[in-house]
């Protein structure tokens, strides 16, 4: 028999530190975040898959170090100077015409000892980085890894998706969804989404009829 959880809904769902759910998935990256003078070379990388809460933690970064954070496809026409810490995103959605204002910047921060953190789904030896400079220090920097969630992660996700699109049914529904959907960042997105859009679709209240249903056309009732 399924293991059934109990959760309260969250008040309110922020982007704060305060509201970063710490879970066995994420717990080795927060905990690097919370002591950056460990990150050898003063450079880190987060890696994990798209939804699993990079761009949170660049902000929870950004708020205890204080600092800039870029797209890596919109990083800034001169090197920043405020702050300790510079936070790029999708480093590997880094375009071959800003490898060389990256590399740049990359020395200015060791320079003025700063820190650099960088985001992306995968490890920096996949990025398409064709600047062999910046390539091989991008490799040397610390790479920790946000896994897929267990349970507990997986529940946080869901009413969080839930909340930012206004939807607050039952925390049933949650303790219903959580064992039966795929244990990976898209699946909850998905089942969330889907959820939104039948609601709307057909005037049809979310609840665990309506997940049931969705789950049995998808042909996921269960791991």
């Amino acid at each position: 028999m399924t293991q059934q959880l109990t959760f309260d809904w969250p008040i309110g769902v922020a982007l704060g530190p305060e509201d970063f759910f710490v879970a066995p998935a994420n717990a080795q990256a927060y905990a690097m975040l919370a002591a950056p003078d460990t990150w050898p070379n003063r450079k880190l990388v987060i890696t994990g898959p798209a939804g699993s809460g990079k761009s949170h933690l660049a902000r929870v970064a950004q708020a205890q170090l204080g600092g800039q954070i870029y797209d890596s496809r919109a990083l800034p026409n001169t090197l920043p100077n405020a702050g300790e810490v510079v936070i790029v995103e999708d480093m590997e959605l880094l375009p071959a015409t800003s490898q060389e204002f990256m590399f740049h910047l990359h020395n200015h921060l060791r320079n003025t000892s700063r820190y650099l953190l960088m985001t992306a789904q995968t490890v920096p030896s996949r990025w398409p980085l064709t600047l062999p400079d910046l390539a091989s220090r991008m490799q040397a920097a610390t790479v920790t890894r946000i896994d897929d969630p267990d349970d507990g992660l997986l529940a946080a996700l869901i009413m969080k998706l839930m909340a930012d699109r206004q939807i607050m049914p039952p925390p049933a529904l949650v303790n219903y969804l959580v064992p039966r959907v795929e244990r990976s960042f898209a699946a909850a997105a998905e089942i969330v989404a889907a959820l939104d859009c039948e609601s709307l679709s057909s005037g049809r209240a979310i609840n665990i009829k309506l997940a049931a249903t969705l789950l049995d056309k998808a042909g996921n009732s269960g791991r």
